[in-house]
């Protein structure tokens, strides 16, 4: 459809409105986000304490990568030398706890029907893009991950020097004895991976192809964003692992301290 005048880009704009297709929650949930986020496109949005977010890879070919940074506090932010480190575990799952640089839980973990992630490679940048599938610009066919990631962090008064490594869901990577990277692919379409969110945070998501994607296109496909209240769940520890309880505890402390009693 031709955007070439005012009138015909606003049928385009209403069109595209039109199409959107809202994915559905939990029964009984009543959901603070629900979005579908295309191959190549970046979101972002702020989640309270005690929300669920659950990530689907409609159709087997997503990659979001992710990044969070406490809300009241963005300069605390996800830390993933920690997150592999801190659990003795490089490879996330259930139970896995997505760490701050000050030994804080950011999100856990809690449900995982993929098992193909990655905490190791970070994300795309513009010259890998551009050297793999011709470009990595913003607006190109095959936007880098970092790339998607500056508009977000921006919108968030976040600048690139903010931006640390990500995590990925839904492309696995596992590492060989002599230490190669090799990819493991995706899990098939439908798998979900949920997070409970323990602290305040701004949450980046950008789905764009993983650094080791075989494939020689960009195959990247849609992603199913929703989230819910859930702070019922925060009282249930999905990990006793004694590391975890310790970050678990760092966590409440620093909640409870900032926060009144009856606020809370």
């Amino acid at each position: 459809m031709s955007t070439a005048t005012t009138h015909a880009a606003k049928e385009h704009a209403r069109s595209q409105a039109a199409a959107v297709d809202v994915p559905t929650g939990p029964d009984g949930a009543e959901l603070v986000w629900a979005e579908t986020i295309p191959g190549g496109r970046y979101s972002t949005t702020i989640l309270d304490r005690g929300t669920r977010l659950r990530l689907r890879d409609v159709d087997g070919a997503a990659c979001v990568n992710i990044l969070l940074y406490r809300a009241d506090a963005p300069w605390e932010r996800l830390n993933t030398a920690d997150t592999v480190k801190v659990p003795w575990q490089a490879y996330l799952g259930t139970g896995h706890p997505l760490l701050s640089d000050q030994g804080r839980v950011l999100a856990t973990v809690v449900a995982d029907s993929s098992g193909h992630h990655d905490a190791l490679c970070g994300t795309t940048s513009a010259s890998t893009n551009a050297a793999k599938y011709g470009t990595g610009a913003l607006h190109s066919t095959s936007p880098a991950g970092r790339e998607l990631f500056t508009v977000a962090a921006a919108k968030n008064g976040l600048t690139p020097r903010d931006l640390p490594p990500s995590l990925s869901f839904f492309h696995g990577v596992r590492v060989e004895a002599d230490g190669a990277l090799v990819s493991t692919g995706s899990a098939g379409p439908g798998t979900e991976v949920d997070l409970l969110i323990h602290l305040p945070v701004v949450v980046l998501l950008a789905n764009t192809a993983h650094p080791l994607d075989p494939s020689d296109t960009f195959d990247t496909t849609a992603l199913d964003v929703t989230a819910w209240d859930a702070s019922a769940e925060l009282l249930d520890l999905a990990n006793t692992d004694p590391e975890y309880r310790r970050a678990v505890w760092n966590t409440e402390n620093a909640w409870t301290a900032s926060h009144l009693k009856g606020t809370r």
